[in-house]
């Protein structure tokens, strides 16, 4: 029996639990920027993700690890205040919150108050614990992160698929447990196995939402430049390129080169 879809005017934490108890699926994108946020919300996307990938994506880093606080914030204020709609989490960036609960807290109030976002997302199970919950404690929602992580890359030492062996998939699930019971409101599960993935979240009450997660899980995230084909030199097993902009874009440009190069732009009619 199909149930009727509910039509939201704003995307909040309580909607992505009504999501997943209807089985309706939760859409995610990645969004650094006003210009993209604003085509992101109108597009009907649920939430939008200010992710510390933007320190791949925007800054030309190899990991996220360098990206600051106050670049977060930066991104993350440029997005809100393109938004009609859609819910937005912010990345904690790399030492903002690993080493002591009181400065997670900062961190999560500085990104709060300063670029307006509408709840945070920070990686890590146990390890991370009591910073999560004096920020849930403070009334800041969090979404939880597991599986790769990519802070922790150097510690990991490679970006392939998490919690293949049973000891780590147990670790995980007793992580994503404990995330639920102090109170996050989702996760975010990232490349894992597709069976592991679905038991979780069948074993939770809050959004389980995945990449390269398999279609188990109660929604989807993409990293935005990746889905449309602006970056071409990542090509992992779960991204799906819905565009090539990188060539189309490519084209353009070399046609505006050619175009003003020969005198054919701008035309009569595009002067005055």
């Amino acid at each position: 029996m199909s149930v009727a879809k509910k039509q939201y005017k704003r995307i909040t934490v309580k909607s992505l639990v009504e999501m997943k108890a209807n089985g309706e699926k939760i859409s995610m994108l990645t969004a650094y920027d006003y210009t993209m946020a604003k085509i992101l919300d109108s597009a009907g996307l649920d939430v939008l993700l200010v992710g510390d990938s933007a320190s791949n994506v925007m800054a030309g880093h190899e990991t996220t690890l360098p990206i600051t606080l106050d670049q977060m914030i930066y991104h993350a204020s440029s997005v809100v205040r393109a938004i009609e709609r859609c819910l937005v989490v912010v990345d904690l960036p790399f030492g903002s919150y690993q080493s002591d609960p009181k400065e997670a807290l900062r961190s999560a109030i500085r990104i709060m108050k300063e670029s307006g976002g509408h709840s945070i997302k920070l990686e890590g199970g146990r390890e991370v614990k009591e910073s999560i919950k004096r920020i849930l404690n403070a009334g800041i929602p969090v979404m939880g992160h597991l599986g790769l992580t990519p802070q922790s890359i150097y510690k990991f030492g490679t970006y392939t698929v998490r919690a293949k062996e049973e000891e780590e998939a147990e670790k995980l699930m007793d992580d994503a447990l404990m995330l639920e019971r102090i109170g996050c409101f989702a996760i975010v599960l990232e490349k894992v196995p597709a069976k592991l993935a679905k038991e979780v979240a069948d074993a939770l009450t809050i959004p389980v939402i995945g990449i390269g997660a398999g279609n188990g899980v109660d929604g989807q995230v993409l990293v935005t430049h990746d889905m449309i084909g602006m970056t071409h030199e990542f090509n992992p097993r779960f991204l799906r390129r819905y565009l090539d902009l990188y060539a189309d874009m490519t084209s353009a440009f070399q046609k505006y080169v050619t175009d003003v190069k020969n005198k054919d732009f701008p035309s009569d009619k595009e002067q005055y």
